[in-house]
């Protein structure tokens, strides 16, 4: 396998759960002196320009990161080319990644599923992270601790 380089995280519009992932990785790369991997993200359905909700700024803060800057960025077949790892948030955003860049299909994977033995990803319940787009704060901080999870988990792998 080779060096990861860059990995891009996708989600559906580029102002939840894909923002909290890429600040996390971020974060934790940076932490593990790994900061040399180049971390993007972007929405297969994303308007582009567009702030994050402030409920993801919210979560972020207390997580010590500032994502109040970002702005969203559309899902394209070249950010998914120059990407060597691709972490999609649902099921549907590997659908979307693939009819982009069919060729990008080794290299993508599930967030919660990256990394796993077999056995380890068909235990999993609910492969998919879900939408916290107008819900309360309480699910955006559920939603939030499951992607740290994840990247706590998957910082080690790269």
């Amino acid at each position: 396998m080779h060096k990861i380089r860059s990995v891009l995280l996708v989600c559906t519009g580029n102002s939840c759960r894909s923002i909290m992932a890429e600040g996390l990785l971020k974060k934790y790369l940076k932490k593990e002196g790994k900061e040399d991997i180049e971390v993007k993200s972007a929405g297969a359905r994303a308007i582009d320009d567009m702030p994050p909700t402030a409920e993801t700024i919210e979560v972020m803060k207390k997580e010590g990161v500032d994502v109040s800057g970002f702005r969203s960025k559309r899902l394209t077949y070249d950010l998914i080319k120059k990407a060597d790892l691709i972490l999609a948030m649902a099921s549907h955003h590997m659908d979307e990644i693939i009819k982009t860049a069919p060729d990008a299909a080794p290299k993508a994977h599930l967030l919660k599923q990256y990394g796993l033995k077999t056995d380890d990803v068909e235990a999993r319940e609910d492969p998919d992270i879900l939408d916290p787009i107008g819900k309360p704060i309480s699910y955006y901080e559920r939603v939030f601790e499951t992607i740290k999870k994840e990247i706590e988990r998957i910082v080690k792998l790269l």
